[in-house]
């Protein structure tokens, strides 16, 4: 069957596990997730309803432009993808215009321009909440007009969220079913992953996760996380009911100019 592609670039995007996620997912009428990211399991599974939820507030945004304006949204959006627009110094200036523009709007539009000719599709934003992904020289961006179509098609089943991972999963009902793509934990303890937005998620976090998915399966709600298969992992996970590696084999960057592989975790918290 054929996959559906995000609109967005997105680094640790869950596209190429789509398979082993669908395989996984136990059926439901409702899909929450708490960091919804691009968006690729909401785009290739079939539930009735969508609660899709993420901290960063000009993806959610977006999500609501598109799904609302879709094409007023599109209309704009085209504009900034031309050869003149695949240019540095344009970029750099554009990138100024989306850090001090409180206009929505404006903001969604210059948010799909940055993604798309932003270095390796990063989303990045330094300690002042700023964006500050460099300029990724690409020969075309592609304009993902289809994509967005088919995004503000789906969305019409989804509500969108700007919260917590806490506040999103207490929305989970009987008929829910929970999908957690948190932010990759490290690989060891002195690994210094950049903070996916100005909150970076912490162990703490990535515990507090587990004890959420805990207590949502005594209540009869399954909870499917995804993360990197290293020790820590585990032991976070250990009270799932089945844990599956996936040899995805990610490459991952780390000091010195070496590249690791790592598998992926999938924990099933299943009633």
């Amino acid at each position: 069957m054929k996959k559906n592609r995000a609109f967005l670039k997105w680094a640790g995007g869950k596209y190429p596990l789509l398979d082993d996620i669908q395989k996984h997912l136990p059926p439901g009428e409702c899909l929450v997730e708490p960091f919804v990211g691009a968006g690729s399991v909401f785009l290739n599974t079939d539930y009735s309803r969508y609660i899709l939820a993420d901290i960063n507030i000009d993806l959610i945004s977006l999500y609501t432009i598109v799904k609302e304006r879709t094409d007023e949204y599109v209309q704009e959006a085209r504009k900034l993808f031309t050869p003149e627009t695949n240019d540095p110094v344009l970029y750099y200036q554009f990138r100024q215009e989306f850090n001090q523009s409180t206009d929505l709007f404006r903001r969604a539009v210059l948010f799909l321009y940055l993604n798309r000719h932003g270095y390796n599709g990063l989303c990045r934003y330094n300690l002042r909440g700023e964006f500050n992904v460099p300029f990724g020289r690409y020969k075309r961006p592609y304009f993902p007009e289809n994509e967005l179509y088919h995004f503000a098609q789906k969305a019409q089943n989804a509500q969108f969220f700007c919260e917590s991972y806490a506040d999103s999963m207490a929305r989970a009902k009987q008929d829910s079913v929970v999908y957690c793509d948190p932010p990759y934990a490290p690989l060891s303890a002195t690994a210094n992953f950049t903070a996916y937005h100005t909150n970076s998620f912490n162990m703490e976090q990535q515990a507090h996760l587990a004890q959420i998915a805990e207590g949502l399966v005594n209540q009869q709600i399954p909870v499917l996380i995804s993360n990197h298969d290293t020790a820590l992992t585990r032991e976070w996970y250990h009270l799932a009911t089945e844990r599956h590696v996936v040899k995805v084999r990610r490459s991952i960057s780390s000091n010195g100019g070496t590249r690791k592989k790592v598998d992926e975790l999938l924990a099933l918290y299943r009633p």
